[in-house]
């Protein structure tokens, strides 16, 4: 896959086939991005489990927050890595052991290592790419 340019029926195929999403990098702090994105998919009906071993909180939003993909109680479809590119493989290698079926890196994240592996465990991939801009832009409310 080319990983420099995705076509919008790639991304909105994800976007309709995930229903719980994984936030690797999640933070309890409102002006932060991952919050601001946690918040835009919940609102849209997708549900968002905070994954962040030094969050000050137990909750974001609503959710408890975990420390680790692998201590999440329940399936994931997803997750977003809001962590820099050189953790991505360490992630990816937890995302494909708890059976997730994608993995997008946010806006200046990138690792084709990472990429590939999930690739090859037969997981769905985007990099550089911010969920919440996708979904605004191809259902239309990004102005």
């Amino acid at each position: 896959m080319n990983h420099d340019s995705y076509t919008d029926d790639y991304l909105r195929g994800i976007l309709r086939s995930v229903h719980t999403i994984a936030m690797v990098g999640a933070s309890e702090h409102w002006n932060r991005p991952s919050y601001v994105v946690m918040k835009y998919l919940q609102s849209k009906g997708f549900r968002i489990i905070p994954v962040n071993p030094r969050a000050g909180t137990i909750e974001i939003l609503g959710e408890k927050v975990y420390p680790s993909l692998a201590e999440i109680p329940d399936p994931i479809d997803m997750v977003d890595i809001f962590r820099r590119s050189a953790e991505a493989p360490a992630i990816v290698d937890a995302a494909i052991a708890k059976g997730a079926k994608v993995v997008w890196m946010q806006l200046g994240v990138r690792n084709d290592e990472a990429a590939r592996k999930a690739e090859q465990a037969g997981l769905k991939v985007v990099m550089n790419r911010c969920p919440k801009i996708e979904h605004s832009r191809l259902y239309g409310e990004l102005g």
